[in-house]
């Protein structure tokens, strides 16, 4: 196997776009893994691997071969999920993801993971949501419903669903912010997923 990957490392530093293909066959699915366990969204998850192996094309002719190929494209993951989390500071959008996965967290952390007055603060904001929207927001993040499955539920389209939901995050973040007046469960957020 090490001899293969020297010989695929070599044809990829000369643009054997063959060699790319073969190699994103092979570590594509343990990248997309170590991601996963980084950011804990699959579709950012997705697009993390993509900008990886993006990377790793536009950079070809520099990889040196005498190095363990495995140890470099996981340096180039982790760097760019540390990227994501810088982020975060000044992406609004990627916040509103993750304060639904605070939501998801709420429900699925052990006590001693999160204190008891951010869970009252979290709870206190999924409470203040309408009944729609919080019952959309609960079979997604809590159920792992899809858009679809929703959908079907409550008799309506896929495209109210991720409206519903969509609004109701930005609820959920809005009382918090509206209420408590400062960023420390975004910070203690980033933080646990950051160790998991």
């Amino acid at each position: 196997m090490y001899n293969e990957n020297k010989i695929l490392l070599k044809r990829l530093n000369d643009g054997d776009l063959d060699a790319f293909n073969c190699l994103y066959r092979t570590y594509a699915p343990k990248i997309y893994i170590r991601l996963i366990k980084l950011v804990k969204d699959p579709n950012i998850a997705e697009e993390l691997l993509q900008d990886v192996f993006l990377k790793i094309w536009r950079n070809r002719s520099k990889i040196d071969i005498s190095r363990g190929f495995i140890s470099f494209i996981n340096h180039i993951a982790d760097n760019l999920a540390i990227d994501l989390f810088r982020k975060l500071q000044r992406d609004k959008i990627l916040q509103i993801e993750i304060w639904a996965s605070a939501v998801e967290l709420y429900y699925h952390t052990e006590e001693d993971m999160i204190s008891k007055e951010t869970k009252q603060i979290l709870e206190n904001a999924i409470n203040s949501l309408s009944p729609r929207k919080k019952e959309i927001l609960i079979l997604n993040k809590i159920q792992n419903k899809s858009y679809k499955e929703i959908a079907e539920d409550l008799n309506i389209s896929v495209s109210t669903v991720s409206n519903q939901l969509v609004s109701a995050i930005k609820d959920v973040k809005f009382f918090i912010q509206k209420n408590y007046r400062n960023e420390y469960i975004m910070t203690l957020l980033i933080i646990y997923f950051n160790k998991n």
